[in-house]
């Protein structure tokens, strides 16, 4: 089972200050793939961007930090690499952290990690996943607020007709992802 994602917080998580979040660059086919990751390895957030910064802007208030680079993150870096040569469920148990406030997104979220790759679903079909067929909006919204590509794979969610949506990270990138399941 894949690990739960937050809807409450640590209380070590509480005070940013006293929390570091490590951050790595993984050259990837489509480009640098930056995670950050808490204290206990959790991804925080990641994205197809060099830039830890920009990422550090989409975690929630509650779970940032100082940014500290590093070479690598251990286990989150070898699922990424496992990732990209094949092994699609390298990702799969490494835990993700992310904070809202919301039940829904924090549930929308998990349902998400447990759509299974080269079998992408509509947002129509990911919001039934999620318990709320009528929610299809809030589903998009939690596409949108996910902080953690790849890790919480909003790639594999399309629009009703079949045609790609949006990605925050670009279309090119969804594209890549998604032959690169299918494939494999």
């Amino acid at each position: 089972m894949n690990p739960i994602l937050e809807n409450s917080v640590n209380p070590t998580s509480q005070d940013p200050t006293n929390s570091t979040v490590d951050w790595t660059t993984v050259d990837t086919p489509t480009g640098p793939l930056t995670v950050l990751a808490g204290p206990d390895g959790a991804v925080r957030a990641a994205g197809f961007t060099a830039d830890p910064a920009a990422l550090l802007a989409l975690i929630h208030p509650r779970l940032r930090g100082t940014l500290r680079q590093r070479r690598e993150l251990g286990p989150v870096t070898d699922a990424v690499t496992r990732y990209l040569d094949g092994d699609l469920a390298a990702i799969d148990s490494v835990p993700v952290e992310q904070h809202t406030d919301g039940v829904f997104l924090a549930h929308a979220w998990q349902v998400l990690r447990e759509v299974k790759p080269g079998e992408p679903v509509t947002y129509t079909a990911y919001a039934g996943l999620a318990g709320r067929p009528a929610a299809i909006r809030a589903a998009a919204a939690a596409c949108a607020r996910n902080a953690a590509a790849l890790f919480v794979p909003c790639h594999r969610v399309l629009r009703t007709d079949g045609t790609l949506g949006g990605y925050r990270w670009g279309l090119p990138v969804k594209v890549w992802l998604l032959v690169h399941e299918q494939r494999h």
